[in-house]
């Protein structure tokens, strides 16, 4: 096994490990594996360049330690956006992460060990496979601070239709890894994290095996309609930078930080 840094820093790392054609993307973050603006962009990069990569067939998908899976955007980052374009920008990173992990011509098997929520349910649904354990429930919780999913919209209603999408979005809360699993966001759930493990190496080292024009092209078949999702998402980030800005959201935010 080979393994290399992608740019470590302070707000938080993205390694990638090479094993017998399996590409392992590993994201962490201290706050909860939250995805700051640097972290977005080093994953996004991640993914393409092992899109790109001869000796990967297929790319896993993985964040550390054993806590969240991901607690969505940076808090941090959301407060200090200023502007509508600054805003645009911010909510960007996860349009990027999504439009990488469609487009990679390999499937893309996300390891989900804990609670998932906001933007990290679309990293999630963007996934051609998510493998979780029965104690990772996952949530939409943008209107509860005052904004909506419209970056990740559209990936998470492709995946699991509008009736579930509009139903995690207007009830901001947690979700069952249970109720996940019948609506096609998971498509599997195991017993505790070794169980995971144990299923998620079975799954890769199977793919690994199968023909790659096979699952490039299956894999297109999936993904078809979504060749004009660069002009969606980024009109879907300046609605939400927009909403960010506004005193009804500022208050929410302060809100939800006092918890």
């Amino acid at each position: 096994m080979t393994a290399h840094l992608q740019n470590s820093t302070s707000s938080g790392d993205v390694v990638t490990s090479h094993h017998a054609g399996v590409a392992t993307i590993t994201f962490e973050h201290p706050k909860g594996n939250s995805l700051p603006a640097a972290l977005l962009a080093q994953l996004a990069r991640a993914v393409e360049t092992e899109g790109r990569n001869p000796e990967a067939t297929v790319i896993v998908l993985r964040s550390g330690g054993r806590g969240p899976f991901c607690a969505g955007a940076s808090f941090d980052e959301l407060v200090a956006v200023d502007s509508p374009e600054a805003g645009a920008e911010f909510f960007s990173g996860f349009a990027r992460v999504i439009l990488a992990m469609i487009r990679a011509p390999k499937f893309v098997v996300t390891r989900v060990h804990g609670k998932a929520a906001g933007g990290a349910v679309g990293l999630v649904a963007a996934s051609d496979y998510a493998m979780a354990v029965a104690t990772a429930p996952a949530k939409l919780s943008e209107l509860a601070v005052g904004i909506g999913p419209f970056v990740v919209g559209p990936v998470i209603e492709k995946k699991i239709g509008l009736a579930a999408f509009s139903a995690m979005s207007v009830d901001a809360d947690w979700r069952s890894a249970e109720w996940c699993a019948q609506h096609g966001l998971y498509a599997s759930v195991a017993a505790d994290e070794a169980a995971l493990d144990q299923q998620v190496d079975a799954l890769a080292t199977t793919l690994a095996g199968s023909n790659p024009d096979a699952m490039r092209q299956m894999k297109a078949t999936y993904w078809a309609g979504t060749e004009q999702w660069d002009a969606l998402l980024a009109e879907r980030a300046r609605m939400s930078g927009t909403l960010v800005l506004s005193p009804f959201t500022r208050a929410a935010i302060a809100r939800f930080r006092q918890r």
